[in-house]
């Protein structure tokens, strides 16, 4: 019978290469459509990754002003190009992503290993067109803000660390999946801390996403994307901290992490005795997730 059903699936659906191709996008398109929500996959049962539905894809081909549409709704745009979409200097651009009142949604690193970032038009065009940002846009930038800028603040890689969490927990498909999302934001000596025990440290292992590509592994460019995807701020440290203890005891409860018949299922792990308590606010359930709803409001 799962046989049976495993073929129907792959008869009713395609790859995401094929769908792609179908949907007249680039795969990077696609695959930030994904990310988005702009189109809904299904897992493959077979074990090979997500698939696209037919069904899905006659949806979107039959929307009003496809495929134009679907494509300008994941056109992203540098620094140079968001500056004129909006209408202001590069530099007031970058002041406003620095504050983090534009978010990236990618990036990638150039030749001489400088980061890119890269923003949806769509998003700017809705930030331009908000009239509460009027003073934003063509004003005077407070001087509580022009302080926070003089003191290096920068808050691109966090807004990215949280939108690509948010990505990665859409496609998670079960609480050690999750919890796999969460670790890959943290350093692993963050996540020993926390999973102490060996084995389910492994098993978590299995289910880290790896950071996005960008050159060898171990190369300069691949370690500095690694950089930008470990969270350094020490509040959306204790968050993701917290997020991941509460989702690891759902994983235990619902599936332990296998370890050899020989042994023993040990205590569920706690963070070490010699590691500060986070504050009140970040005890709260689902902190990181918490945060990320407040800054998309």
């Amino acid at each position: 019978m799962a046989g049976n059903t495993s073929t129907t699936l792959l008869e009713l659906s395609c790859t995401p290469t094929r769908a792609a191709r179908e949907l007249g996008l680039k795969r990077g398109e696609f695959d930030l459509a994904v990310h988005l929500g702009r189109i809904r996959t299904v897992p493959d049962q077979g074990g090979g990754g997500r698939r696209v539905a037919h069904s899905e894809i006659d949806r979107l081909r039959s929307a009003e002003g496809f495929p134009e549409s679907l494509a300008e709704s994941v056109r992203t745009v540098g620094t140079t190009d968001g500056a004129a979409l909006m209408e202001v200097t590069t530099a007031r651009f970058t002041r406003l992503a620095r504050l983090g009142l534009v978010v990236p949604v990618r990036f990638y690193l150039n030749r001489y290993r400088a980061v890119v970032w890269l923003y949806l038009a769509e998003e700017l065009r809705q930030f331009a067109t908000d009239k509460n940002h009027t003073s934003l846009l063509n004003g005077r930038t407070p001087e509580g803000l022009r302080d926070q800028l003089q003191e290096g603040l920068d808050l691109r890689p966090r807004n990215w660390r949280g939108r690509h969490l948010g990505f990665l927990l859409h496609e998670a498909d079960g609480p050690w999946e999750r919890a796999g999302a969460l670790s890959a934001l943290l350093d692993p000596v963050q996540v020993a801390e926390i999973v102490q025990d060996p084995y389910e440290r492994a098993h978590l292992n299995r289910f880290r996403p790896d950071p996005p590509a960008h050159g060898a592994p171990g190369s300069p460019s691949a370690r500095l994307a690694e950089r930008i995807m470990t969270a350094d701020d020490p509040d959306e440290i204790g968050w993701l901290r917290a997020d991941l203890a509460q989702v690891l005891a759902e994983a235990r409860h619902q599936r332990p992490a296998p370890r050899p018949a020989s042994q023993p299922a040990g205590p569920p792990s706690s963070p070490s005795e010699d590691q500060p308590e986070p504050a009140p606010e970040l005890r709260r359930p689902r902190g990181m997730l918490s945060w990320l709803r407040r800054r998309s409001a």
